[in-house]
Parts: C-alpha cells; structure tokens; sequence
C-alpha cells in the first residue's frame, strides 16, 4: 500500500529534525570533562582564583569538616595571674583525635605535620606553637598576654566554627596590670597562623594562607581582609583558606589587614600583622 503524500512528507521533515539535532550536539561536554579529568588541587577550572603579578591564590573548602570537634581551654583561666616562666595549658577536646592524620585530597598538596592533627596556641600573635598532646607548658614573659587557641588540622588549617577555638587574657609574673587590656576580646579581631618558616621541595609548590578571626565575619561590601604578598594586593572577602602559588624562591612577605568596606584598617592590637617566611623549591 502506498503512503499518503502528506505522510511521506512528515516522516522525511521529522528525520531531517532529528539529524540536525544530533550532529549539533557537542562529542563532549567540555565544561563536565575539566573538572572531572583535572588533577587533585588543579586551580585552571577554579573560578574564584585570583591571580597578579604571577602569584595565584585560590580558596579551597574541600577539607575533611569536623562540625562537632569542641575545644575548652581548662587552664588558665581567664583573667588568672600566673606565676613567672612556665605556663601550664590544660584542654579538653571531643570529637576530634589529636596526632591523627586528617586526609583529604589537600594532605599531599600542602605542607603536612608528620604528627599528625594537633592544636595551634598563638601568644600576642607571635608564631603559633603546635601542640599533640592537652597539657603542655611553654615560657611567657612577665606581663599581660593575649592567648588564642584553635584546633589544626593536619596540614595547619584551622577549624573555624565556634567551637574549636579560645580566645582569653592572661597576666604573668609580677608586672602591674595594664589599665588597658591587650586586645578587646569582644571586638573584631585578626590573627595570623600560615604560613610560616620554610618551605622546599613539594610542599613550595603550593602554600596555605590560613588566619583566624574572632567576633567577624567576611563579606562582599563588608569587612575584609587585605593580603599583601610580595607587595601584589588581594582582597579576601570569603573566611577560607588559600593556596599560593606561583611565589619567587627566597624570602617572601605577607601582610594582613582586617579592614572594613572602605578599606580602612579596623581598629585592633593585632589587625595589622607583617610576616616572612623563605621559599626553597
């Protein structure tokens, strides 16, 4: 039996239809194969990298997370007057296992404490000092500090909820009292963490930059912190922490400044801090 003229006609448009759409699809879809095929910590598809200068920083938020990790800071305690020289630091911590590795793909990309997790205590923002165990002492100068504890995983990021971190002032020795305390712990506070010290071989290719903040938060038209590396300016606007890349072999500076929307340094001992650190590839 013959075939209608008029259906002969619907059948040949519909192939044609389905033709053209088929060649018109892409063989593949770029956009899915570059982030699934692209190495562990490869920042080329990231979006949010920032690069001048030939320095890239890139945020990262692909961590192992420890939501429930608690630290408490039993002693000192706030306010208390110690005696001269050794502090003793006593902590108590749930839900999160010092000396244990913490994974994750940035493990092998960054620099990694070979004892594993650990705690950061950070006196007056000096260089932090890590600790594996939940007592230790260590010196303090006569005089009224300013101490901030946090958990770190174990390539140094710091844990940044509530939770996992101290913030309180102590007095040592015999030293009167300031009438002005250190810091205001209830105002907006910066601390440095990383990076720190020297960095060679694999551990030069990629470098955290990791800063705590205390009483808050960073935000597009609000405040900020302004990262000076090397001279080359970047405004972080996200509480994250970010991979350097692409940094000179040698010394290397970075400044931090916790600032508001304009730019203005905010008021604080320690929202204005200068560290080097040495790159040997």
């Amino acid at each position: 039996m013959k075939r209608p003229f008029w259906l002969l006609c619907s059948t040949t448009l519909t192939l044609a239809l389905l033709a053209s759409c088929e060649t018109s699809k892409p063989a593949t879809d770029v956009s899915a194969s570059a982030g699934a095929n692209a190495p562990i910590g490869s920042t080329s598809t990231n979006a949010e990298s920032m690069e001048s200068n030939g320095i890239r920083l890139t945020p990262f938020t692909d961590s192992p997370k420890f939501p429930e990790a608690q630290m408490k800071l039993r002693n000192p305690i706030a306010g208390a007057t110690l005696l001269s020289g050794e502090v003793p630091f006593d902590y108590q911590i749930t839900n999160f296992q010092l000396t244990k590795m913490s994974g994750g793909p940035n493990m092998a990309l960054m620099a990694n404490s070979a004892k594993g997790q650990h705690i950061h205590n950070i006196v007056d923002n000096e260089p932090y000092t890590a600790h594996y165990e939940t007592k230790f002492s260590k010196p303090l100068a006569d005089g009224q500090h300013a101490v901030l504890s946090f958990l770190s995983r174990s390539y140094h990021e710091s844990l940044k909820h509530r939770g996992a971190y101290d913030l309180r002032i102590i007095n040592v020795g015999n030293a009167t009292p300031s009438a002005t305390p250190i810091i205001d712990v209830n105002a907006p506070n910066l601390f440095y963490s990383r990076p720190k010290d020297t960095y060679a071989g694999a551990d030069a290719k990629r470098i955290m930059l990791d800063f705590y903040l205390v009483n808050t938060t960073l935000e597009p038209g609000g405040n900020r912190v302004r990262a000076t590396i090397n001279g080359t300016e970047f405004m972080l606007d996200r509480w994250l922490p970010y991979q350097m890349e692409g940094l000179p072999a040698g010394e290397n500076t970075v400044k931090l400044e916790l600032v508001n929307s304009s730019g203005t340094l905010i008021p604080g001992t320690f929202n204005s801090v200068t560290r080097t650190f040495t790159v040997n590839p």
